[in-house]
């Protein structure tokens, strides 16, 4: 019964905001910013950049909450919306340079998180990723998007999404695998 409540809580919340009611648009600021920051670094390395590229994200999101229909979960309405802020801002600063393969297909790399135990260094190896690999395994790994999406997103073929995975796994354990090294005993 309490989380019947706490959705239609949500719903009617994201309603008075779609009314333009700020009062309701800052509940909902404060709700997921903190998510959503974290969704921002992800892609980006700077920190005040990221707060930046979320505060556009939140501007875009309120400006066009009227097309959020009430269908799926907002959160992953309002993510999508922040990935792609975020996306942009990258070609903006043309630091997505991802350099396309003649090769159909790579290996399956393993999972680099499968090797580390202490996971407080996961978000500085990822930021050590070039831009065009983080870009692509943030996508793939933690937004669940699939080949095809990202090429369609970041205007590459298939083929370069997969090696660019491919690529950012196999430095994303190295680093990490190095990293693990340096704090053993």
């Amino acid at each position: 019964m309490k989380v019947l409540n706490l959705h239609s809580e949500l719903d009617k919340l994201i309603k008075k905001a779609q009314k333009q009611d700020r009062v309701a648009q800052y509940r909902l600021y404060e709700m997921y910013s903190s998510k959503m920051l974290s969704v921002c670094r992800y892609y980006i390395k700077d920190l005040q950049h990221a707060e930046d590229v979320l505060q556009k994200g939140f501007c875009k999101a309120f400006l066009n909450l009227k097309a959020y229909e009430f269908k799926g979960s907002f959160e992953g309405w309002l993510r999508r919306l922040i990935v792609r802020q975020s996306i942009d801002f990258l070609r903006q600063k043309k630091s997505i340079l991802i350099p396309t393969d003649s090769f159909d297909s790579f290996p399956i790399a393993d999972n680099p998180m499968d090797e580390v135990k202490d996971t407080t260094h996961i978000q500085e190896a990822i930021d050590n990723l070039p831009d065009g690999y983080k870009t692509v395994f943030c996508l793939y790994v933690l937004e669940d998007y699939k080949h095809k999406d990202i090429a369609q997103l970041l205007n590459i073929d298939v083929g370069t999404s997969k090696s660019q995975l491919y690529k950012a796994r196999k430095m994303l354990k190295d680093i990490l695998l190095n990293n693990q090294k340096k704090t053993m005993p």
